[in-house]
């Protein structure tokens, strides 16, 4: 129930003040010049109270998005479950947010301030002179939709997630650039006779286990089981532990590899020194001028062996797996590959059972 009280102060102006006691919940007063606003107040806070919607309310006008991403930054994202680097960058992408609108009260921010904001950054070259990629944007954005929902769910900050209602900007279909068989042949070649003596090694682990080349650069003895086949990735860029199978030709080299290991660091490519992977960069970009292979990186390995397995009639959810995505988003970008593979299928079937 709502009492008023009328108040002057010494300097001769009156105020209002009206408190709120309802059982159950804590008194809630504040004071206004006019009588008619502080009825207008008490009424829908009593309403709010009652129907319970005023605590979150009175949270959002009490925290700013500063606020909010402090307290994310502190207390939940140690325990999302990314590597430091990786977390590095999210706090990053949270206080762009927090240095263009952290002032705000939570109650303020809204989707059309968000969405202006995004606007922005898409129009902003970065620090290349080139116009950011919708996927960066959408990154960004997306861990700010996070901690908004923790806010909403876990500390009952907010009623909803602003960032919900702010369309994302359409992201381009993901690169597929993959060696043709007679570019595979080339390059390979070329790496063979590099003077490089790891760099042939390291392109065929990544054109057979689709592993990137941190993973593959920063290898260590104990991550290699002969007796199994197997390279076990601790360290991954989703934070979880991930199994490498080691065949064939890829099997044979690194034996033939470990019979000449350097004993003084148990890295698997190790520089001069043993304390540090090599850098392979220039020997690799060397060996595809030598071949004449354009618009190429050394990503493009991980996708050659996405598009080999797609074509070798691969499943996407094997091909995720072989990868080590958590989801078949990223790998729909093969697809093609694997229908043209499958209409292959269907049509050699066709011709044996209606021959």
């Amino acid at each position: 129930m709502a009492t008023f009280e009328k108040r002057t102060t010494p300097a001769g102006k009156t105020t209002h003040r009206v408190k709120i006691r309802i059982k159950g919940y804590p008194t809630e007063q504040t004071t206004f010049d006019r009588l008619t606003d502080a009825r207008r107040w008490a009424t829908q806070t009593e309403a709010a109270i009652r129907e319970g919607r005023y605590f979150k309310t009175r949270e959002s006008q009490r925290h700013t998005l500063s606020d909010l991403i402090d307290r994310y930054i502190r207390d939940t994202l140690p325990h999302k479950g990314s590597k430091p680097k990786q977390q590095q960058l999210l706090i990053t992408q949270l206080n762009w947010w927090k240095d263009r609108i952290g002032a705000y009260f939570l109650s303020d921010v809204t989707p059309a301030m968000i969405a202006e904001q995004r606007d922005a950054f898409l129009s902003t070259p970065n620090y290349r002179g080139t116009l950011p990629a919708p996927a960066t944007v959408n990154r960004y954005m997306a861990i700010l939709s996070h901690a908004f929902s923790t806010a909403q769910k876990e500390w009952g900050w907010i009623e909803d997630n602003p960032v919900r209602n702010v369309k994302k900007p359409k992201e381009a279909r993901g690169r597929v650039r993959f060696l043709s068989d007679d570019e595979r042949k080339r390059f390979l070649q070329a790496c063979k006779e590099n003077q490089n003596q790891y760099l042939y090694l390291v392109v065929v682990l990544a054109l057979s286990t689709g592993a990137r080349h941190g993973e593959i650069m920063g290898l260590r003895w104990n991550q290699i089981d002969f007796r199994r086949g197997v390279i076990t990735l601790h360290d991954t860029k989703n934070g979880e532990r991930r199994l490498l199978p080691l065949k064939g030709h890829a099997f044979s080299l690194m034996q033939a590899h470990a019979k000449i290991r350097r004993l003084d660091t148990d890295l698997l490519f190790p520089n001069r020194k043993g304390t540090q992977p090599v850098d392979i960069r220039k020997a690799f970009t060397a060996c595809l001028e030598l071949c004449n292979i354009e618009d190429f990186r050394f990503h493009d390995l991980r996708h050659s062996a996405a598009s080999y397995l797609a074509m070798n009639g691969a499943s996407l959810a094997e091909i995720a797996d072989v990868l080590g995505h958590k989801t078949l988003q990223m790998v729909k970008r093969y697809t093609h590959l694997s229908e043209a593979h499958t209409s292959k299928e269907v049509e050699s079937m066709n011709e044996r059972i209606f021959s």
